[in-house]
């Protein structure tokens, strides 16, 4: 696949979206390995944004009630249940001296009874804190017909909801499925980074109430180079499955302004292995619908000259 940077211009979208006076790219990045699925993201996104309540839903699958990042969720905190076979005592014969690779609940016995190894039911949790990815080639700000969905200084993508027609067209376009409509007025929205606060110097709300760092909030080629090293200690810790997503400029997306530290592949968390931007082949096949036009044009005119001869 093509540099999606020869196709759609520089990292730092801002400058291309017209501003001049652009400030340094701000983001989010999302270190998975330290979430404890505390939701005080969620929470702290919904008190300053003023967002409604997404309403506590059994969902049958998870201890997560959100399930996903709607036009009321606009951080949603992923709960990822991966069951392992239990890891063998140490005492017992294949054990590693490093341990069991996973947490392990022991499993129901009667009173005054062990859990062996051959009873324990062990799992892990992996939890993400999901959020829209603002992304440098966002395909939403090339189907809005309004000017609602701009770019901001910062390089962000920010919804103008006064502006919103609820036409829906940015719902389909975005790769990763952030953008929501709100039933009771059809409008889509969505993360805005907090963009009052950081024109005010402030620090998101999600990133101010995180009390493990797990989302970090800064200047993106900074938060990119933070990532690296994180993952480069969690390999020499042996944690092989470190990984970043998102962090790469020439994905299909171009990059994104928040990305993530994963445990597993992406599509544990639900996320998409090669996000793409949906409008990357518009102009394309508006060239070829162009000269196909043309050619039907041209074939008209002679057949219309050829039969008045």
């Amino acid at each position: 696949m093509p540099d999606a940077n020869s196709l759609y211009g520089p990292l730092d979208p801002a400058p291309d979206a017209g501003w001049t006076d652009a400030q340094p790219r701000m983001g989010f990045f999302t270190d998975t390995s330290v979430c404890i699925g505390c939701k005080a993201c969620e929470v702290a996104c919904k008190e300053w944004n003023d967002v409604p309540g997404s309403g506590l839903d059994l969902l049958g699958m998870s201890y997560d009630n959100t399930g996903a990042l709607t036009a009321n969720s606009w951080r949603h905190v992923a709960f990822v249940e991966q069951p392992r076979p239990a890891a063998p005592a140490a005492d017992e014969p294949g054990s590693s001296a490093a341990g069991p690779q996973f947490l392990g609940m022991p499993g129901a016995q009667p009173p005054g009874r062990g859990t062996g190894a051959q009873t324990r039911s062990d799992f892990r949790w992996l939890m993400m804190s999901d959020v829209c990815k603002h992304c440098t080639h966002a395909a939403c700000l090339d189907v809005c017909p309004t000017g609602s969905l701009f770019r901001t200084e910062f390089g962000t993508v920010v919804v103008q909801e006064d502006i919103c027609n609820g036409c829906g067209y940015c719902i389909p376009a975005c790769p990763y499925g952030v953008i929501d409509q709100r039933k009771d007025d059809g409008r889509a929205w969505k993360c805005t980074l907090c963009y009052d606060r950081l024109g005010a110097g402030l620090t998101p709300a999600c990133a101010q109430a995180c009390p493990t760092e797990s989302i970090q909030y800064g200047p993106l080629d900074e938060l990119r180079e933070r990532a690296a090293q994180r993952v480069a200690t969690l390999h020499e810790r042996g944690v092989p499955q470190a990984r970043l997503y998102g962090h790469d400029p020439t994905d299909g997306v171009g990059g994104d302004g928040a990305f993530f530290l994963l445990l597993d592949d992406p599509e544990v968390y639900g996320l998409p292995p090669d996000p793409v931007v949906t409008t990357r082949d518009l102009p394309r096949m508006w060239k070829r619908a162009g000269l196909a036009a043309l050619a039907m044009a041209a074939a008209a005119v002679a057949a219309f000259v050829g039969g008045s001869s």
